[in-house]
C-alpha cells in the first residue's frame, strides 16, 4: 500500500477534539482519526451509523478503518478559547433541563462553556488505503453531499483541499514536494527546515509511540459513540528549506498543483 491522496487542512478556525464534554470542548494539536473519518464520511452523505459500514459496492469491500493517515504540521496554529454561556436570562420552566428531566434552579440557569480552538494552523496530510476507497473518497471530497468542515462545522477549509487526488507515494511528497506553509519566513541561508510529522505506525522496528490517541472510532451513532486509543508515532524531520513556499503560499500551492509533474 503506498499510493494515495493528499489533503490540505487549512482556515481561519480548526477544532479536533478528543476528550469533549459538554462544558469543554476541547482541540488536539493536530487533527484526529476519527474527525477525518467523519469528513470523509459526511462527503459522501452517510450517516452517522453508516459512517463505518464496508462499501459492498467498491471492490475488496473496503472500508473506512482500512485508512492510513500521515499528517505534516505545517503550522501549528495559535491555541483560542471561545467563552459562551447557554440558559441564561430564561423565565424558569423555559431554561436547561437536569438530568431528571426538570428545570435548573434561577440561580442555576446559566452553563458556562468553553470552546478550543487552533487559528491560523496549517496541517498537510497523507491518506493511503485501497485504491477503490480512495478514489471514491476524492470523488466525494470534490462534490460533497455535506460540505467538509475542519472538526467543528463553523470551521471551514481553505482551498485548496485536495493537493493530489492519487500520487505512488503521499508521504514521500510531503518530505520532498508539497510546498510548506510556514508561519514565518526562514533565514535566506536555510537549507533544512525542521518540520513534525504524526505517523499511525512506527518509523523503524522497535520505535514506541510518543502519545495515545482516544481516536480510534468503533461507533460514530449520537447514543452509542465509542473510540478507542490509537497509538501514535511523532517524529521531526529535516525537510528541503526549497520547500518553503514563501509569503503567498496558495500561488506556490497553485503553482505545484497545475505543474503536471509527478513525486519521486
Amino acid at each position: 500500500m503506498s499510493r494515495g491522496l493528499v489533503l490540505r487542512l487549512a482556515g481561519p478556525l480548526q477544532s479536533w477534539g478528543e476528550t469533549a464534554a459538554f462544558p469543554h470542548r476541547d482541540t488536539a494539536a493536530f487533527p484526529t482519526r476519527s474527525a477525518l473519518i467523519g469528513m470523509f464520511a459526511a462527503a459522501q452523505g452517510r450517516t452517522r451509523e453508516q459512517a463505518l459500514d464496508p462499501y459492498p459496492e467498491l471492490p475488496g469491500t473496503p472500508s473506512h478503518h482500512d485508512l492510513v493517515f500521515t499528517l505534516r504540521i505545517d503550522r501549528p496554529g495559535t491555541p483560542h478559547r471561545d467563552f459562551q454561556t447557554a440558559g441564561g436570562g430564561r423565565p424558569h420552566g423555559t431554561g436547561l433541563r437536569t438530568a431528571a428531566g426538570g428545570y435548573r434552579s434561577q440561580d442555576k440557569s446559566t452553563l458556562v462553556t468553553y470552546r478550543d480552538y487552533l487559528a491560523g494552523a496549517v496541517f498537510t496530510v497523507a491518506v493511503q488505503g485501497p485504491p477503490p476507497l480512495l478514489q471514491h473518497i476524492a470523488d466525494t471530497l470534490t462534490q460533497p453531499r455535506f460540505s467538509p468542515y475542519l472538526g467543528r462545522r463553523n470551521c471551514l477549509p481553505d482551498e485548496p483541499l485536495i493537493i493530489h487526488t492519487d500520487i505512488p507515494d503521499p508521504v514521500a511528497a510531503l518530505r520532498t514536494a508539497v510546498p510548506l506553509s510556514l508561519q514565518r519566513a526562514p533565514d535566506p541561508d536555510t537549507t533544512h527546515i525542521p518540520v513534525t510529522f504524526v505517523h499511525e505506525h512506527p518509523q523503524a522496528p522497535g520505535d514506541t509511540p510518543n502519545r495515545e490517541s482516544p481516536s480510534q472510532p468503533i461507533d460514530f451513532a449520537t447514543h452509542a459513540r465509542t473510540h478507542l486509543l490509537r497509538p501514535l508515532w511523532q517524529t521531526t524531520e529535516n525537510l528541503p528549506g526549497a520547500l518553503y513556499a514563501g509569503p503567498q503560499p496558495l500561488k506556490a500551492l497553485s503553482d505545484y498543483i497545475l505543474k503536471d509533474t509527478s513525486c519521486p
